[in-house]
């Protein structure tokens, strides 16, 4: 049976901000085999105010072996840390996922699909809603709860389809995975969950993504994305605390 794809990281005020980035790479290898796929080079541009960072922008840039650069993906944080502006681009594909945040009101998603057609959606928001990476900064909301091992329930935005479905984060064990947390999101609901494989994360003591192993959003072919084990490694912090 077909899996459907996923696309699959604290409001603060502004007063003593100060201008800060953080910059890590991931290195994507598929399940069981150490050759790398693809790398990650992400650039997340923000502030520190009050001791915390806060994400304003982002970019991916995706790369094969030869450092050639084959997709790309800009977000954008400023109505919500969980519910970023989206623009995707894999012009191998032709692919090109587009999703606008109005005023925290509503999601809209345009889609050119590999096969050239365009999906159009509008997805009324929630405050448990996430988008893309907003993951990463569900966890950090949730920082206690993630030490503590407790689950925390959200939706989670499937822009391929132009909806939201219950899901929730919980605690995991798994060997592929050494870090100081680790955490899985899986579907809420039964039957989503025999479609939908769980993803699973790593964290280091400071909050920052180590592992993801799930679907990723990078298309193997026309019909299949990658399932890869990525691996990150940090380069630049702020000068400020990630959680709470």
């Amino acid at each position: 049976m077909k899996r459907s794809a996923f696309f699959i990281a604290c409001f603060m005020p502004l007063a003593a901000a100060s201008a800060e980035e953080v910059r890590f790479t991931g290195e994507a290898t598929a399940d069981g085999d150490d050759g790398v796929i693809y790398e990650e080079r992400h650039v997340v541009e923000g502030e520190c105010s009050n001791g915390l960072f806060r994400p304003a922008r982002q970019t991916v840039t995706y790369v094969r072996d030869d450092d050639e650069e084959f997709a790309r993906k800009k977000l954008s944080y400023d109505e919500s840390v969980l519910r970023p502006d989206v623009d995707f681009q894999q012009p191998d594909f032709e692919e090109v996922m587009d999703i606008s945040n109005e005023g925290d009101d509503r999601l809209k998603i345009q889609w050119q699909t590999p096969g050239g057609d365009t999906e159009n959606f509008t997805v009324d928001v929630s405050d448990s809603l996430v988008a893309d990476a907003g993951f990463d900064h569900l966890v950090r909301q949730n920082w206690s709860a993630v030490k503590s091992g407790d689950r925390v329930k959200f939706d989670f935005l499937a822009p391929t389809r132009g909806k939201a479905y219950g899901f929730v984060l919980e605690p995991a064990d798994d060997d592929r995975i050494d870090a100081a947390y680790t955490v899985r999101i899986k579907p809420s609901g039964t039957i989503l969950g025999f479609l939908v494989d769980p993803i699973l994360l790593g964290y280091n003591e400071q909050g920052l993504l180590t592992d993801y192993v799930g679907l990723t959003n990078i298309r193997k072919d026309r019909d299949t994305n990658y399932t890869a084990h990525i691996r990150y490694t940090v380069e630049t912090t702020p000068d400020c605390e990630l959680t709470r």
